[in-house]
């Protein structure tokens, strides 16, 4: 019998509705068939493990992103595919974290989560968590469909990397903006089998990273920003990598005083990454006058990449104590699916 990990980690998919005081409890996982007597027709043994401190989704970090790492790279030859249970609202960071941490994968790892708790009348939980399980258990001629970090929500598997939350009041939470959705649930499971991802190198075998840097920042630009914004929004820490959000096709203001503190910041060996403030599309750096003085500063063009993705990329390539060449090599570079080359 085919055998899937539930990796519980906290968020609105393990709360249900206590209709006597009308205030949400968490859900017993340990008890899920009883809950959900749905799940006993998918064949399958399905175990759970919690996280050691389960936690909203805003409070998900570093630690856990190890922990659940962990708990995988310990289990891997046990089970068959593996499910992990999320808030929606950092969603994207942790599986995009979770795509770099597990190197190569040649089973399935699922987050799902959902918009309404799981003992709501109106709930998408169950349809999301069964269906992410069935996906975990996706198998051809005994060998995975699916061999890369997903994540699965309103009747739609997306690459995990690729992904961002657009929306808190849908069922449609999310968005794969540059890549094609990787398996279309309807009356069906409909396989986009040349989007999914397969790993480089076919000899290769999994293995887990249990290393993170977390001296990485984000910088959003906006019209108008007083010049001494961008200087204090650093003070006096200097992190090892500075997302920039710019604006369009990687285009920021030519302010001497501005670029000027881009090149202080570039010499002092700290990583510039710039991707783009817009959800769909792309950073291409020189097509424009206003990105062309970035690109000749030594700014890192993030291509097609999430901000989500840029900023776990970077945690994960920082750990690797790469110098300033082998770290714009590599983030160009698509270690799992997760940008364009």
């Amino acid at each position: 019998m085919s055998k899937v990990l539930i990796i519980y980690t906290g968020g609105t998919i393990g709360m249900k509705k206590d209709y006597d005081s009308g205030s949400l409890v968490p859900f017993d996982f340990a008890h899920l068939i009883e809950h959900i007597p749905e799940l006993s027709h998918l064949d399958c043994e399905l175990k759970v493990i919690t996280l050691s401190l389960i936690k909203d989704s805003s409070d998900i970090g570093l630690n856990e992103w190890l922990e659940m790492s962990k708990i995988i790279e310990t289990n891997y030859t046990q089970f068959d595919g593996f499910v992990v249970l999320h808030g929606s609202d950092t969603m994207s960071y942790s599986s995009s974290a979770m795509s770099f941490l597990l190197q190569q994968l040649d089973k399935p790892v699922i987050f799902t989560g959902s918009q309404l708790p799981i003992g709501d009348l109106r709930t998408d939980a169950k349809e999301n968590l069964i269906s992410a399980i069935q996906l975990a258990l996706l198998q051809k001629d005994g060998v995975p469909v699916i061999q890369e970090v997903g994540l699965y929500f309103e009747y739609k598997l997306y690459r995990a990397n690729r992904t961002t939350k657009i929306n808190r009041e849908h069922f449609k939470a999310f968005e794969s903006p540059n890549y094609p959705v990787l398996v279309d649930s309807g009356l069906h499971m409909k396989i986009n089998h040349q989007s999914l991802w397969r790993k480089k190198e076919e000899n290769s075998h999994f293995s887990a990273t249990q290393r993170m840097c977390d001296e990485v920042v984000l910088c959003k630009l906006f019209p108008g920003f007083n010049p001494n914004y961008f200087e204090s929004y650093l003070g006096a820490y200097q992190p090892k990598v500075l997302i920039l959000e710019t604006f369009g096709s990687g285009n920021a203001p030519r302010d001497k005083h501005f670029l000027d503190q881009i090149a202080s910041l570039i010499q002092s060996g700290i990583h510039i990454v710039n991707v783009t403030q817009c959800i769909g599309g792309g950073v291409m750096m020189g097509y424009y006058e206003n990105s062309l003085y970035l690109k000749d500063l030594g700014v890192i063009s993030g291509k097609d990449i999430t901000t989500e993705s840029a900023i776990t990329k970077s945690m994960f390539l920082l750990a690797e104590n790469l110098n300033r060449d082998d770290f714009e090599r590599a983030f160009h570079q698509s270690l799992c699916g997760e940008i364009s080359e």
